[in-house]
């Protein structure tokens, strides 16, 4: 076991390192991508210093470790960009409160409004075209309202 860690070299953490980051896009989950980077690093530094196999251990695992706090860091600075934009992919959550004027009157329960370049499909009370309605709820494509 002892002489196959001493043959450790640049390659065979260039490979690893490879592998692991190959590994990553056939199951995701951020992992491996991290380990990757480690061994990566590891066989960088081997083409400079040339360090025996217990330090190349001892700088993989410090490596790793410290993948972890960084991996953390930038996850959490992804979800701040998605608390800037509250309605990022839920559109019709930003329409409620507003009023637009019905397109189409709502008969028996049903009718149309266009809100910039789109017509949305409207529930509420019946109400004649050209009226100004309130959005009170969206669900979904779907938004209820109720006269302004």
């Amino acid at each position: 076991m002892t002489e196959m860690f001493s043959t450790l070299g640049t390659w065979n953490w260039l490979i690893f390192g490879v592998i692991l980051m190959a590994l990553e896009l056939v199951a995701p989950g951020v992992f491996l991508f991290w380990l990757g980077l480690a061994a990566l690093l590891v066989g960088l530094l081997s083409f400079v210093i040339n360090p025996s196999w217990q330090l190349q251990m001892l700088m993989f695992a410090i490596f790793a470790a410290a993948a972890v706090p960084l991996w953390r860091r930038l996850a959490r600075s992804n979800t701040a960009v998605s608390e800037s934009n509250p309605f990022l992919n839920r559109r019709a959550d930003a329409l409620v409160g507003r009023v637009f004027t019905l397109e189409k009157p709502i008969i028996d329960g049903s009718g149309t409004v266009r809100i910039d370049d789109t017509i949305w499909r409207v529930a509420g009370p019946d109400t004649p075209a050209g009226s100004r309605v309130r959005i009170v709820q969206a669900d979904g494509a779907s938004l209820t309202v109720a006269a302004a």
